[in-house]
């Protein structure tokens, strides 16, 4: 199958039901998904609409009740937890609203802990791409410092810089700006940006119209359905303003 070399990931007939509650709840609804190599792809929707749920599956994190998730053509559905677990460390990066990260750690610790995990033997090679990371991002003066000595944006880049470490073929964010301030928000879309340019695959859940406005493509999830779709194409600073306006005309059109 020619088209899997441009698809990164792709869902087909993606389902969730949670049968701990009664009735059981339905929270996705026969998702078919494909997101192309290199893309950044925005999800989007009302709360409760499940965004997140959805970005759980794709990425391993949860499994689906029914249907499939491919990863370059691998059938993540099929593997054990021990070898998602490897698939998740080694071939994607996570970034979400929280940190996460280890307070008994220096920042630069926190952000090499899942590249060494990773490959043990390259502690080397793992040490000068963090440290060049850093450096790239901005935060390599606070790689010493504590995670409660630093501010919320420079930990979300080195949250950033840790999902970058073992150079996944794609990136998933959750909310990633959820819990920042404007300034810092524009900081971390500025670095993710930047990631993307690059020609790393991107798929993130935001409820900021001006954070969506960056992505090639948006999705927009209601009711654990897939309803609607828009391709707003490369972004840049001139047209940021327009697009943003675009985009939410066409979210308010879907009851936004």
């Amino acid at each position: 199958m020619s088209h899997n070399d441009q698809v990164t990931l792709e869902s087909k007939d993606l389902s969730k039901t949670y049968y701990s509650t009664d009735p059981p709840t339905q929270v996705l609804n026969g998702i078919v998904l494909s997101v192309k190599k290199g893309e950044f792809l925005v999800v989007m929707g009302a709360s409760g609409s499940g965004k997140s749920t959805l970005l759980y599956n794709i990425s391993g994190m949860d499994r689906p009740t029914s249907g499939n998730v491919f990863l370059e053509g691998r059938d993540l559905t099929s593997l054990s937890d021990t070898e998602m677990s490897r698939v998740r460390l080694t071939r994607m990066g996570f970034i979400f609203q929280q940190a996460y990260f280890l307070n008994n750690l220096t920042i630069r610790d926190n952000i090499l802990l899942p590249a060494l995990k990773a490959a043990p033997k390259e502690k080397e090679i793992a040490i000068a791409r963090v440290d060049k990371l850093m450096e790239r991002f901005g935060i390599a003066h606070v790689g010493q410092h504590g995670t409660t000595q630093v501010s919320g944006g420079q930990l979300q880049r080195a949250s950033l810089c840790r999902a970058l470490a073992c150079e996944p073929s794609i990136l998933f964010a959750d909310e990633p700006t959820g819990a920042l301030n404007s300034s810092m928000t524009v900081e971390v879309m500025d670095a993710l940006t930047d990631v993307h340019s690059e020609g790393t695959t991107l798929v993130m859940v935001t409820h900021d119209p001006a954070c969506a406005a960056r992505a090639d493509r948006v999705i927009y999830l209601k009711d654990g359905l897939l309803i609607d779709s828009r391709e707003l194409g490369k972004w840049s600073r001139v047209q940021a303003m327009q697009r943003e306006d675009d985009l939410l005309a066409w979210l308010r059109e879907l009851g936004f």
